[in-house]
């Protein structure tokens, strides 16, 4: 085992989007496990949209970041975690993180599932999707749906999902050729646009003529009016981000017709994750047997090193990934 552990700290806030000059990498002596902890390995990490909201006050500067995590515990001195175990946990954006054994969540072994899934479709990503689809926007058959950020973690998962829980036409938004082209081709939307190339509003008119039942949105703004203008009567909203106003204090808000909303009674509802765990084992029903199948793929981009989780961070940012930006250990 190596003897020097490597952890990732903010140093300070950034103002529009964060550069590597905001983190430092610290090394220290590989920890020791207190009696009720156990040392973990980590293997995989997860960085997230949420990360960058987090910068702005919910971090602690010179203080590790926090982050979802699958490792392997080493060193335990708590009969809770054996030596050799796989779990989850969120102490990450370091090598090695010291757990107790209510901070983990012990990962179960699917056969012929990779382990990456646990950070991506069942995970909190693919959870994320799941929630939105199952509870948020109560999915009925035949329903046609737009999503935004759809070739980003949640929104290849929520196209995915859609299509085994029977939706009808799959409308999505990216922001390049290259990520419409992979929607359209891998993942199974139906109609895709960049949404650099024209107003939204009309890109949507254009992409879904008739009409959308449910709009899935990780991105707000110009997205979010265009969206509620193209609804049918009760089509539903379902709010999980806003990454287009996560690096910027001056992003346009959405702009819509409010009597829309009363008018053609429709709904408009948030929701955080979170609050949702106790859906984790009904998630790994639904999706497990399709990943076996093959009805299911990993839409996942990894990068290899724990020195590049900065560069991965950035770059997710900047819509350098398509489906869930992974970080594994070399």
């Amino acid at each position: 085992m190596n003897d020097i552990a490597l952890t990732v700290q903010q140093i300070s806030r950034p103002t529009g989007f964060p550069t590597p000059e905001h983190f430092r990498f610290a090394e220290s002596p590989v920890p020791e496990p207190a009696p009720g902890t156990a040392l973990v390995e980590n293997l995989y990490w997860s960085v997230d949209p949420y990360h960058r909201e987090m910068m702005d006050g919910d971090f602690e500067l010179g203080s590790p970041l926090e982050g979802r995590t699958i490792g392997r515990v080493i060193d335990s001195r708590d009969p809770a975690l054996s030596e050799g175990e796989i779990v989850f946990h969120r102490r990450g954006w370091r090598t090695h993180s010291v757990v107790r054994p209510e901070e983990t969540r012990r990962l179960p072994h699917h056969e012929g599932v990779p382990l990456s899934a646990h950070l991506s479709v069942l995970g909190g990503t693919g959870l994320t999707a799941y929630v939105g689809l199952t509870r948020i926007a109560q999915l009925r058959q035949g329903d046609d749906l737009f999503v935004s950020g759809a070739a980003g973690g949640v929104g290849t998962a929520t196209g995915r999902f859609a299509q085994l829980l029977g939706a009808g036409r799959l409308v999505g938004s990216a922001g390049t050729a290259a990520k419409v082209a992979y929607l359209k081709e891998h993942v199974g939307y139906d109609e895709a646009f960049d949404y650099h190339s024209g107003p939204v509003s009309d890109l949507l008119a254009k992409a879904a003529p008739d009409g959308i039942d449910v709009f899935v949105d990780n991105v707000g703004g110009d997205h979010l009016g265009a969206a509620i203008g193209a609804l049918r009567e009760r089509g539903r909203v379902v709010r999980v981000g806003t990454i287009g106003q996560y690096n910027t204090s001056d992003a346009p808000p959405a702009h819509f017709n409010h009597a829309d909303v009363v008018e053609r009674s429709l709904r408009i509802e948030g929701f955080l994750v979170r609050n949702y765990v106790d859906l984790q084992e009904e998630l790994y029903e639904f999706a497990v047997p399709h990943l076996r199948s093959g009805r299911l793929a990993l839409d996942e981009t990894v990068l290899d090193g724990f020195e590049r989780i900065v560069d991965a961070f950035l770059s997710m940012l900047r819509g350098g990934n398509t489906g869930k930006m992974i970080v594994r250990a070399a």
